[in-house]
């Protein structure tokens, strides 16, 4: 599994010219499933996602998290996180995860930030989406396998 997290001031979600998420101050978060990824793998994921402190508290100190500035998630899934350009100048996207787990992990994110999160937008799955967005900071950062590497 692969999260981008930008932090952003607003941020929305248009499909065939219809807006399907949108949002205010809070996390627009990119989402790719890998073929290896299971509810366990987005459980993880989730819970890193949401305690990350990158929202700045009184000082100007990124101390925050996304539940401490009350802030609203923006979920769109993005296979294309899954990019491999080792080989050549055409992408290979072999390690995505298949469409029907893609989906159901996805919807299965959804289900489960709306449990912490007040306010949780989304994409569509699979559809062509176009992304507006105001970064704020800008502060992006990316989530994978080795967040959650044992320490030594």
């Amino acid at each position: 599994m692969k999260f981008v997290i930008q932090r952003v001031n607003h941020a929305s979600v248009t499909v065939d010219g219809v807006i399907t998420g949108q949002i205010s101050k809070g996390l627009l978060v990119f989402i790719g499933v890998g073929q290896n990824d299971t509810k366990e793998t987005a459980d993880q994921f989730l819970k890193k996602m949401l305690g990350l402190r990158i929202f700045e508290d009184e000082n100007g100190k990124t101390n925050r998290s996304i539940s401490d500035v009350n802030g609203e998630l923006l979920l769109v899934s993005q296979f294309t996180l899954y990019a491999n350009c080792r080989k050549g100048n055409r992408p290979s996207f072999t390690d995505a995860g298949s469409p029907q787990l893609a989906e159901e992990l996805y919807e299965y994110l959804i289900s489960e930030a709306k449990k912490i999160v007040p306010v949780v937008q989304t994409g569509v799955f699979g559809a062509d989406m176009k992304v507006d967005l105001q970064n704020d900071g800008p502060f992006t950062v990316i989530l994978d396998h080795t967040a959650f590497a044992s320490e030594k």
